[in-house]
């Protein structure tokens, strides 16, 4: 990178966050799933949820740990069982994305979720494809989708949940790995992870969250992954600091996610900023927003204030999230041009 930041003004620096065009590379499908989306869907699909109301739903958004999270979160997926389920929680949530200068997203899906309550590969992967189209046609959001296999299932799962993705190949860029992450190492997925290589999508897996910086060592050397989802836990390994320093291997990290899974006990212990200033390729995304209150521009705002972290982080998190995505070279170059235009032209 070579664009000269110029200072800002703290005062100044939320417009800035909120204005700058950004990627967002870790975001769950299922959990942009907001209370009121939920009841709407259940009430259109029969679906009775143990919920009295919007309320009550989003009060039990208290969560310890991951597992607590995964548990709500399971339960809110059951209302989506048609397509057009999926369409419009995908659509949903590139609204907030545009409102928030998302311009390119990445949306993981958990297909095992749906497939085990007897809803078709075809009508998850359509109806998510379908918004992602629909977001570039109608808001300039370009999208993408990454399939990610549950990690607490076993990997002749994941590889059932493979094969029923191959006819719709063309419609999902990468894998990846995802839910509860103790217990389940990445290298329990070696043998799929392979296959995946071999097919030629991109690999991304999450590790180190809550689980210690092996994972990551495993998830890199085992899995071959291009991309680290999380990653924070690599901050207790000095030479995989290093390591992933040298290879500009990106970390796709989620400040209010860590904040909410008490993976940090305040967003000033964030370690965010002696990430980026280690020199390595940290990202900003939301993870699962309606869960972890916040989409992207309150996840960029908040960190920033409580980090005191400057105009040169805005943009090295900006630029690192266009160069880490899996757009086209001329794709990136577009987005980093407009990216510096927008640094010149703030006042």
């Amino acid at each position: 990178m070579t664009f000269t930041v110029k200072p800002v003004a703290p005062d100044r620096l939320p417009d800035l966050l909120r204005q700058m065009p950004k990627a967002e590379l870790h975001i769950h499908i299922e959990g942009s799933l907001e209370p009121e989306l939920i009841f709407a869907l259940a009430e259109r699909n029969g679906v009775r949820i143990p919920y009295a109301n919007v309320e009550a739903l989003r009060s039990a958004y208290a969560f310890t740990n991951l597992q607590s999270f995964l548990d709500i979160y399971y339960a809110g997926a059951s209302v989506l069982l048609r397509e057009q389920d999926f369409y419009d929680m995908a659509h949903a949530y590139f609204v907030k994305a545009a409102q928030d200068n998302v311009v390119h997203a990445e949306l993981f899906f958990d297909p095992q979720t749906h497939t085990a309550r007897g809803v078709s590969m075809e009508t998850v992967v359509n109806g998510l494809h379908r918004a992602c189209v629909d977001a570039q046609k109608e808001l300039g959001v370009s999208a993408s989708l990454i399939m990610c296999f549950l990690r607490h299932l076993s990997e002749e799962d994941a590889f059932a949940s493979l094969e029923q993705a191959m006819p719709f190949r063309e419609k999902i860029v990468g894998i990846g790995l995802d839910s509860g992450e103790v217990g389940n190492p990445p290298e329990k997925f070696a043998s799929v992870f392979a296959r995946c290589r071999e097919l030629g999508f991109h690999l991304v897996a999450h590790a180190g969250e809550e689980g210690p910086p092996a994972y990551i060592w495993t998830a890199l050397d085992v899995l071959g992954v291009e991309r680290i989802d999380h990653g924070v836990q690599a901050i207790k390994d000095p030479a995989l600091m290093q390591r992933l320093a040298k290879d500009r291997v990106a970390l796709t990290v989620c400040p209010l996610s860590n904040l909410k899974l008490c993976v940090f006990p305040d967003l000033t212990s964030h370690n965010l900023r002696k990430l980026l200033d280690a020199g390595l390729a940290a990202t900003v995304n939301s993870d699962d927003p309606a869960y972890f209150g916040g989409y992207m521009n309150d996840n960029f705002t908040r960190t920033f204030a409580a980090t005191g972290m400057t105009a040169q982080h805005a943009y090295t998190l900006a630029c690192n999230s266009f160069e880490a995505s899996f757009i086209s070279a001329q794709a990136k170059a577009g987005h980093i041009a407009l990216l510096d235009a927008c640094f010149e032209g703030f006042n």
